[in-house]
């Protein structure tokens, strides 16, 4: 209003050069405010789909600096990505009244990742889950991880690589290859390991995810991602409500710490039994059952009855109120269900939206927790070790739909 003002002032003075000097100064006043309505709508056109805003990620962690990085498909759906722990940060899916919805939980700024702990949307590594008393054996050796979970490694310690800085490369409009090396000893892993996580967004509305790992000795590598799901799009509603399906007929029980028993045991007639569509909340409270008491709720791992199978679908949830489908294929033995148990209210997300318990839903694809110790003593645990000369390989896939 006052630059107007100014303007209109000096097109009222008279001087001997009148008329030239208005259209001159109106001139200059209407180019001032164009500029001015045009930066304006640039700060606005550069926001994600979602509503972030990249600036908001770029910084710089040791040496390495940190970005946001956009996926898109042919459909108009958008998956935002930083490298920071290689994180998904928001996934808008397209949902049953033609709209797209933000179905993930995260943080509006990098600052936020970075200070906050939290697992949202990382890529975990060097082991998904948790490792007994944080102590593996290599060829005789007894090597002692980091404790950091109810007395156990958790996503491999308290400096996994959700904190680390990968290096990025977006080859085309709906891809990123993300490369991290880790050295020999990191949170007292042996070897040094290079990996690589490629998402994909596909046109199929999918969420295509390829990991790969070499190490120079052996090792273990373990690897998954840990999007915290909520396909209400709105965290304000919790997921119990979510119809979830699971292709499963057996799960590893834990005892009181998170810690697999080291039994595999039937879902049948169990609050775990979702070969057949169920809601989450159905049995989740259901008393006197020891795994849900042990697991404060669901946050176990179920044994999938195909694993090495890419094409079947190993956990399905649907929201009732989106219609959004989450499909979960995976070449994987196994799928760790966690149902935000442990979300308190403490933490405050995307858009100022404060998360609470049950707010969100994890399917992490993996191998089984404690597998470095447990598949030395049965062989229906699977080995997580790699040999130097042998490439990790993990494929997993989120693909999106509606329930029409």
């Amino acid at each position: 209003m006052q630059d107007n003002y100014l303007c209109w002032t000096f097109f009222s003075l008279k001087t001997k050069t009148g008329n030239i000097m208005k259209k001159t100064i109106l001139m200059t006043c209407v180019a001032v405010i164009s500029l001015f309505c045009s930066c304006n709508n640039e700060t606005q056109t550069n926001l994600t789909k979602s509503g972030l805003d990249p600036k908001n990620f770029e910084t710089v962690v040791g040496e390495d600096s940190t970005a946001l990085y956009v996926l898109t498909n042919n459909n108009g759906m958008e998956v935002c990505v930083t490298n920071f722990g290689a994180r998904i940060v928001s996934i808008m899916a397209p949902d049953i009244n033609g709209g797209y919805q933000d179905v993930v939980l995260g943080f509006d700024s990098i600052s936020q990742y970075i200070n906050i702990p939290t697992d949202f949307g990382a890529a975990i590594g060097r082991y998904a889950n948790r490792i007994n008393k944080g102590q593996i054996t290599i060829d005789g050796k007894l090597i002692q991880l980091p404790i950091n979970n109810f007395g156990h490694c958790l996503h491999g310690g308290p400096d996994g690589w959700q904190n680390k800085v990968f290096k990025a490369n977006q080859p085309n409009a709906s891809t990123i290859i993300l490369s991290l090396s880790s050295p020999d000893g990191d949170m007292n892993f042996p070897g040094n390991v290079d990996v690589t996580v490629t998402y994909k967004l596909t046109d199929d509305n999918a969420i295509d995810i390829q990991y790969e790992g070499t190490a120079d000795q052996k090792t273990v590598l373990n690897m998954t991602n840990h999007s915290y799901f909520n396909l209400n799009g709105d965290p304000n509603i919790d997921i119990t409500n979510d119809t979830l399906f699971i292709n499963a007929d057996t799960f590893t029980p834990v005892d009181s710490t998170f810690m697999t028993t080291g039994a595999i045991v039937s879902v049948k007639e169990t609050p775990f039994d979702f070969t057949t569509p169920t809601t989450v909340g159905e049995r989740i409270n259901t008393e006197g059952n020891v795994q849900l008491a042990n697991g404060h709720g669901y946050d176990h791992n179920w044994v999938l009855r195909e694993s090495n199978n890419i094409t079947t679908v190993a956990a399905k949830v649907i929201s009732p109120v989106t219609g959004i489908v989450l499909e979960i294929l995976t070449d994987q033995p196994g799928i760790q269900i966690y149902t935000g148990n442990f979300l308190d209210g403490t933490v405050t997300g995307k858009k100022g939206i404060t998360y609470q318990r049950r707010n969100a839903i994890c399917l992490e694809t993996q191998v089984y927790p404690d597998s470095p110790n447990k598949c030395l003593k049965s062989t229906e645990w699977p080995s997580p070790f790699l040999e130097p000369g042998q490439t990790y390989k993990h494929h997993t896939i989120f693909r999106f739909s509606v329930n029409k």
